[in-house]
């Protein structure tokens, strides 16, 4: 497959969207909604992201990787070791 000539599908926004911005720590401009809901959740303590547990449940609201700029960079790099870890089950 030919590299595109743009980088443009890694970047979405919809402002439209009731939550936007779900984080508070990312410029609205620059806030990229592609990775709603991030890939790397599954790998826990290893996703490298800033989370916290309650109650024994990883919560990512204080974590901004998948939303500011070269977070989708950084995801695809993790994604062998969440197709690891999927094929696992």
């Amino acid at each position: 497959m030919e590299s595109p000539k743009t980088k443009n599908f890694k970047f979405v926004q919809n402002k439209k969207c009731e939550y936007f911005p779900c984080h508070n720590k990312v410029n609205e401009e620059n806030f990229n909604c592609l990775f709603c809901f991030c890939p790397l959740y599954m790998l826990g303590d290893k996703c490298g992201g800033n989370y916290i547990l309650n109650n024994g449940i990883k919560d990512c609201s204080n974590c901004i990787i998948p939303h500011s700029k070269g977070g989708y960079d950084y995801i695809m790099e993790k994604m062998e070791e969440v197709v690891k870890k999927a094929s696992d089950f």
